[in-house]
This record gives C-alpha cells, structure tokens and sequence, in this order.
C-alpha cells in the first residue's frame, strides 16, 4: 500500500476540493439511507395506518433528498476527476521529464516502445485507482455506514444475522485482488512489448517490405496479441466471478433474513414497515458492497502500473550536474582527453585514450566499424560518462561543469539525420525557436538548403512529416546543417555526416559542411577517407585505441592501418581513382 499512498500524496495540492468531494459524499450516503429509513413511516402510517398527513410529507421529503443527492453526486464527481485527471497529468508530465534527462545507455537498455507504454498505458492505469477507486472507497464506504446503521437501528437481531456474511467474502476479494495484481503487471509487460513490435516495424516498414517478411512480423504481432488478449480475458474473467459471488452470499443473507423477519412479523413482535425498512436498506447495501469489491481489482492494477511508473520516476540520472557545478566558458585552448577508458557494459569499448585538440583544429577519427569512434565523441557532450581517466576543455573537467554549458557550446551532424514532424522553420532553428526569421534564412542559405525549401509549398511553414519523409536524404541533411549553423556552436561533431548520400547530394552537403566547420573545433568521423584528406589530423583507432595519428600523406607513408584501410577503399584505381571520388 506504500505505493498508493504514495499515489494520494500527488493530491495534497488539490486538499480543498478533495475536503468539498468527501462532504459531498457523505451526503449522497446519508440520503442514500434517509430513503431506506423513510420506508417504515412510508408502509406503517400511510398504507396500514392511513396517515394523511404523512401522504404529504413523505413525498415532499423523498423529492428533496432525491434532489440532494443527485447535486452532491455530480458536484463529487466532477471534484474526483478534476483531482483524478490532475495527479495522473502531472504524473505523466513527472515521466516525461525523468526520461528526458536520462543517459544514453537508459535508452539502450529500454526500447522506445516500452517508454511508451509506460507514459501511456501505465499511466491509464494509475488514473482508475486515483479517480474511480478513491471515490468509491469514500462515497461507497460512508454509503455503507450510514446503511448498516440503519438495518441495526431498524433491528440489531436481524442486522447480526446479515453481518455474519461479510466475513465470508473477505477470503475470496482478497485473492481475487493478489491475482489481478499478478495479470496487470504482466498485460502491462505484454502491452510494452506490442507497443515496441508496432514502433519497430511501422518504422522500419521499408526494411520489412523489402525482405518479404510481412507474414513473419504478421506472426510475431499476432503472438504477442493472442498473449494480451488471453490476460484481459483472465482480468475479465476476475472481475466477472466477484459479482457472481457476492451476490450468491448475498442471497445466503437475504433468505436467512425473510426467514426470520417473516417469523418475527407473523408472531407480532415487528411491524412490516420495520422490516422492509430494513430489508430495503439491506438490498441497498449490496451495490456499495460490489462496487467496493471491484474497487480492489482497480486498486490493484494502479498499484501494478504506478510500480512500473515510479521504477523510472524513481531513477537517479546517470549524468546530472554536481551541486558546485559551474558554467564553462566558451572554449578557447583545446579538448583534452587524459587515460579514458569506457565499458558500456563489463568490456572496455576505449581503453587509455589520450588525445589534445587544439581550439580551430579539424581532426577526423577512422577505423573499421566497432573501433569506438562515435563512442569516443559520445563522450565529449557527456551522452556518457568516461568510466576511467577524463576529459577537460580548457584544463576543465567536462563533469564539474554544467551538462547545459557544456552541449551549448556542441554542435551535432549526424548520419541519421534526425528531424521533427513540424515546419522546416521550427526544425532549423529548433534549440532556440525565438531566433528570427532573418537569423533562419542566413542559415539556410549558408548550408545551401534556402532554394529547394523555397520550392516546398508553404516555405519555411511546410510540414515535414514524421523524420523528414516529405524530404530526400540530401535535403533532410542540408536542414540538419542548417540547425547547427544557427547554433553558432565553438564545437562541431560530424558522425559520417555524408556517407549515406549519393554522389550529387554528397557534393551539395559537403560544400554546405564546409561553412558549417569554418572557425570551430571539429571532430569529423568518415567513412569515406577521401572526405577527410584535408583534416588537421587524422586519427586510426582499432579496437577502442589509438593506433595511429598523423596527416593524410604522413600516414600513407608509414605504411600502417590507415594505408591498408585507404587501400581498401581504393584498391581497384589506385590513387586515380581517390582523385576521381574526390571530384
């Protein structure tokens, strides 16, 4: 119950209306058995004793309570998901900002599809045990009390035999509520993993069409919602038995109770009225009595999903600023990085990295696929954190600055050009959307990308779609140049920035690439080696270190890695055909 304590502590901001919902509730209770109490005058002094001042005040008073009751009800109501539908929004919000400061590697290890389920299902979930159950708990619970104060007022005989009941269900509602609690962790665990399959093959539909495998992930999703229907179905089958139940207890009860006020009537020792007044109470007493069993099923299944919601809430960032964390200045010597090593996991992926690049210096990093080069940049913007060793700009530890200071001053152009369904304004100058439109369109025209956006429909207005899809590679590429321009960043990381592109859209992002590198430090990671022929420096790593390190035409001398790899590449024309690549 920790965790749903926890849930109600989210409602102290709304304490007030919580406190006007609770008085509302109480009252739908007492009207609820003022109707049941007013069952003995209604049957002993209008229909026996033929009371006709009572004709025309027992209707009147059924009216106001009926009136009483029905405005409490919907002023409860409201107040409940008003404060339902506010604790989970904030919840959700909370989750939403925990996963956005989280590291890298806490993507790594949680698919996108799951994170969804999380923010989504999970916190549906959540939502039931706050609103509905909490309400039921309260209006059902002060229901019932006012009820069974009236069945042992009306009389104490009768209300014992009906108590004798209750005992007997507590048995059976509380496994039911084990067992519920049990099938939504796992219908929450399966809807994560559909919700990945979904996110995994809609986006990759291009892959899966090509490769024919339709009827493959046809199998896999219909696995996972064969297993998700078979939970819900468990869940209903449940939530089914528990009415059944009480009401076959409940019928225990109720024979019992005509049997013995039938016999108490019959011998004159109570009225009809007294009995139906309380039989009537008692027959009303059921519809709490159910709703509160089911409340518990509800109760159990926010408990499973706010389990899984504050399992990430909960979480400490693996890169987060040190309390005297201070701002870093603008760089203005050099990136050092002094005996790094990093492990994603147990193996080292850099071992004892050591390396000076100077303010204005362009220096690239090649190697086979697995060699640790974007790895090695990773750790520049602090997307991980070195598990050895350190990296300081200008003699200051990167980790003993602001993690905000220190991306400011980072600019990114990746292979994977990532970009936002919205306009190619808001995507260009997205890190800062209150730049001008002169400040967006200076941008674009430096990374060669102003003519083709001003032959999109709406210009800088038109909608990309989801990832750039209205977009070809090279245009999507040429946007993503431009939002780094606009950064005006110091420090400029290209991760293969053009090796998916094809000849002619290479050459317009190149040139656009170059604006982009005047005057800042840059660490360029190629593919294609004649892309980097002109660097400062070009560092070999193999195997997560350093091998080698020199110049394009020092290194092709010495006859090591960085020549096998050049040869590689260019085996079939020699040097003639480097030349030819590069024009």
């Amino acid at each position: 119950m920790d965790i749903f304590k926890r849930l109600l502590t989210l409602a102290r901001p709304h304490a007030v209306k919580f406190f006007i919902a609770m008085l509302c509730m109480l009252v739908v209770g007492a009207t609820t058995s003022a109707l049941a109490f007013l069952v003995k005058p209604a049957l002993d002094e209008i229909f026996l004793k033929q009371n006709a001042e009572m004709l025309k005040w027992i209707p009147l008073a059924v009216i106001v309570i009926y009136l009483l009751k029905g405005g409490c009800n919907y002023a409860q109501t409201v107040l409940m998901n008003f404060i339902g539908q506010r604790v989970v929004a904030d919840l959700r919000e909370k989750l939403y900002r925990t996963i956005q400061t989280q590291s890298l590697s806490f993507f790594t290890k949680n698919p996108t599809g799951v994170l969804m389920s999380r923010i989504t299902n999970d916190v549906g979930y959540v939502q039931g045990a706050v609103s509905e159950a909490v309400t039921a708990l309260l209006k059902d619970s002060s229901t019932l009390v006012c009820l069974v104060f009236v069945i042992f007022y009306r009389d104490w005989q009768l209300a014992i035999i009906a108590m004798l009941v209750f005992p007997i269900a507590i048995y059976p509602i509380a496994k039911f509520g084990q067992k519920m609690r049990q099938i939504a962790r796992r219908t929450q665990v399966t809807v994560g993993s559909l919700t990945t399959l979904l996110q995994e093959t809609i986006s990759g539909t291009r892959i899966v069409k090509a490769f024919s495998m339709e009827e493959y992930e046809n199998r896999r999703f219909a696995g996972e919602n064969e297993r998700l229907f078979r939970l819900n179905l468990k869940a209903v089958s449940i939530n089914a038995i528990s009415s059944p139940l009480m009401e076959f207890l409940g019928g225990l009860g109720i024979s019992a109770i005509i049997f013995y006020g039938g016999y108490q009537v019959i011998h004159g020792h109570s009225t009809p009225g007294t009995f139906f007044s309380f039989l009537t109470a008692l027959i009303m007493l059921y519809e709490p009595v159910k709703r509160l069993t089911n409340v518990n099923n509800t109760i159990q299944q926010g408990i499973a999903g706010a389990e899984r919601v504050f399992a990430i809430i909960d979480l400490v960032p693996e890169i987060r600023n040190l309390p005297d964390a201070a701002p870093l200045p603008r760089i203005s010597r050099e990136i050092a990085l002094r005996d790094v090593t990093f492990r994603y996991e147990e193996a080292p992926v850099l071992r004892n990295i050591n390396l000076t690049i100077r303010a204005g210096e362009v220096v690239a990093f090649v190697g086979m696929s697995g060699g640790g080069k974007t790895t090695l940049v990773n750790l520049i913007p602090r997307f991980y954190d070195v598990s050895e060793g350190a990296i300081r700009i200008d003699d200051r530890d990167i980790r003993t600055v602001t993690v905000e200071s220190l991306r400011g001053q980072i600019a990114m152009v990746t292979q994977q050009t990532i970009l936002f369904n919205d306009t190619v304004r808001n995507n260009i100058a997205y890190g800062d959307i209150e730049r001008t439109e002169a400040e967006i369109v200076a941008a674009a025209k430096a990374a060669n990308a102003h003519e083709f956006i001003m032959r999109l429909p709406e210009g800088y207005d038109t909608l990309i779609g989801e990832q750039g899809t209205k977009l070809s590679g090279g245009e999507r590429q040429r946007i993503s140049i431009a939002r780094a321009l606009l950064k005006d960043a110091p420090i400029l990381i290209l991760d293969e920035a053009t090796s998916s592109l094809d000849s002619e859209a290479e050459i317009e992002v190149q040139d656009a690439l170059e604006n982009l590198m005047k005057g800042r430090t840059t660490l360029v990671i190629a593919h294609r080696l004649s892309t980097i022929r002109n660097a400062d420096r070009i560092v070999v790593l193999v195997n997560g270190e350093i091998r080698e390190e020199g110049t394009h035409d020092s290194l092709l001398a010495c006859q090591g890695e960085y020549c096998r790899l050049h040869h590689m590449q260019f085996k079939d024309n020699g040097r003639d055909g480097e030349e030819k690549t590069e024009n």
